[in-house]
């Protein structure tokens, strides 16, 4: 099982955010600086150039950056990760996103992730914590299939382009 670090810039409505949440059942470490993300995580990020794919197996820990849509191009500019990945084409199920491509909450990113490396039963969990959360599952259930049968990044985004046409 992965271990799962978030870093929180305290940027969101705090009812709303998942990943304090997720906090608070043991399921995320959150971190309060981001050189406290481990070196070796995988960091998740919408403006990395690979893909996330099944390759990303080796990696023993996942990362996630939860801060404001408007912001996150300034806060991500900022790190110096050479394990990013960004998340192949995706649905929000969350209710302030809802159907919006890749406008994902910080549960949903992780929990795709998790999907997208094989273990399906951690993603599960997260998304248990919210009434929302099989929603996302079944919103995106041939194309979360389709990446984690993709053998690396580029498989990744060949599956993905499927669904953008």
């Amino acid at each position: 099982m992965k271990k799962l670090y978030v870093y929180h810039a305290n940027q969101d409505d705090p009812k709303k955010c998942t990943a304090k949440k997720l906090a608070r059942f043991g399921l995320v470490r959150i971190v309060n600086r981001l050189g406290k993300i481990p070196k070796n995580a995988i960091l998740l990020s919408p403006f990395s150039k690979k893909a996330l794919s099944p390759e990303d197996k080796k990696f023993g820990s996942i990362a996630a950056i939860d801060c404001s849509w408007k912001d996150a191009e300034k806060l991500f500019s900022k790190i110096k990760n050479k394990n990013t990945r960004s998340l192949p084409f995706l649905l929000a199920a969350n209710p302030t996103n809802y159907g919006k491509p890749a406008k994902l909450s910080t549960v949903e990113a992780m929990a795709a992730a998790l999907y997208i490396l094989g273990e399906e039963e951690h993603a599960r969990l997260l998304l248990s914590k919210f009434k929302w959360g099989e929603v996302f599952l079944k919103l995106n259930e041939m194309p979360l299939e389709d990446y984690r049968n993709a053998e690396d990044s580029n498989g990744v985004i060949e599956a993905m382009k499927a669904y953008l046409e």
